[in-house]
């Protein structure tokens, strides 16, 4: 049985490409809620999905490491396979024989990694120089400079619009751990399989013809995503329907801000915040600042934004006031910015708050000690001074 690759046990073919953790740390960008399909399956080794393919990623300070696994080539599966509703992937029966069809084609080849390494430098989104923004953004937001010394390397990610857009209708009333297990499920149930490393199966994202199935729906309410079942099908039936299929989403890229949004909600279960994702993470729109009861908690509490005083629910217009107030203290790239507060205020980073804390404690102490010292005149410690003692 294959194993996930680790960078130290030498018995894997990895590739690598210059970048600094400054530019790109994979911790807090994979782990920040962008994305749903990457596990730390090492010690700092994170293993997900793109492009069709299974992927390891680790990092030293200043290379970006890969591995890609081969996938199976012969199961009858391809990507984009189109599955019906009662087929044995949407429930238990037959899962044995497909886990058994995988093993068997899990050998590794070699790949050609000329393509890969182009596709990861678009998925970090690697052009776009993150220590200049930081820079900026610094400079013009007093509150975001002291959080940037301790979040570096935060950035967004272009995803796959239809990966993005249906991880995100998940979201709804939720939270990263739960739509993570539901991004799984969904990909295990109408995905097709790709690999099998250490007794965990990776799926590809289900094409829209398979979401958009006509028995999807009860599939997945068995499966537990209750009320989303039915936004994630017909929305899927309302793209294949309505615009012909999922290049009308690639074609959003090229849209204004505004124009993709309100394209995006006219599909069940997409609102303002969902659409905002799906804009900033897969559309190109590094402008949209997604705006959310914790993000509006943010503007309240460190900028003292003003925004919905008095209000109790987030309306539309809430939401386009903050994200304006954003804009206009970020500049273009305010999504990428508002994500490393975003990030910052997880529950999940909080030991990096306490340990910078503590750290800068440790400084002012010694900073203080050395201030006294020279005030009372007390000769520092050491060899010779020891010696003197003795004497």
């Amino acid at each position: 049985m294959s194993q996930h690759a680790l960078l130290s046990d030498g018995t894997k073919t990895w590739s690598s490409l210059a970048c600094s953790r400054s530019e790109l740390r994979l911790d807090l960008t994979l782990g920040c809620g962008q994305s749903f399909r990457w596990r730390e399956t090492g010690d700092h080794h994170w293993t997900g999905v793109m492009g069709g393919r299974v992927w390891t990623l680790t990092q030293t300070d200043d290379t970006l490491w890969y591995h890609i696994y081969n996938s199976p080539s012969s199961t009858g599966e391809g990507v984009g396979t189109k599955r019906r509703a009662g087929d044995p992937l949407c429930g238990s029966v037959g899962s044995s024989k497909r886990s058994k069809r995988v093993k068997e084609e899990e050998k590794e080849e070699p790949v050609a990694y000329g393509k890969e390494e182009e596709l990861l430098k678009d998925y970090f989104q690697l052009a776009v120089k993150l220590g200049d923004l930081y820079r900026e953004w610094g400079a013009a937001d007093p509150h975001f400079k002291h959080i940037a010394n301790i979040f570096t390397g935060v950035r967004m990610l272009r995803q796959d619009p239809i990966e993005c857009l249906f991880s995100f209708i998940c979201t709804s009333n939720n939270h990263i751990s739960r739509i993570q297990g539901m991004v799984e499920r969904l990909c295990q149930s109408l995905g097709a399989p790709l690999c099998q490393l250490d007794q965990t199966s990776y799926h590809d994202f289900p094409s829209l013809s398979a979401l958009a199935d006509s028995g999807v729906e009860e599939c997945l309410r068995d499966l537990g995503f209750g009320y989303r079942a039915k936004f994630l099908q017909q929305s899927a039936r309302h793209i294949l329907d309505s615009h012909g299929g999922p290049y009308w989403l690639q074609e959003l890229r090229a849209a204004t801000y505004l124009q993709a949004r309100e394209a995006l909600r006219t599909l069940p279960g997409v609102g303002p915040k969902v659409a905002d994702c799906v804009c900033l993470m897969s559309l190109d729109k590094a402008c949209v600042v997604p705006v959310d009861t914790h993000v509006w908690q943010i503007a309240k509490r460190d900028y003292r934004c003003t925004a919905g005083t008095g209000q109790k629910s987030l309306t539309d217009k809430v939401h386009r006031e903050i994200g304006d107030f954003f804009r206009q203290l970020w500049g273009p790239y305010a999504g990428w910015a508002h994500s490393v507060l975003f990030c910052a205020d997880l529950k999940k980073f909080q030991k990096l708050k306490e340990t910078a804390s503590l750290k800068q404690e440790e400084v002012k102490h010694e900073i203080k000690v050395e201030g006294d010292r020279k005030k009372l005149k007390i000769p520092q410690t050491g060899p010779r001074n020891a010696k003197k003692c003795v004497k």
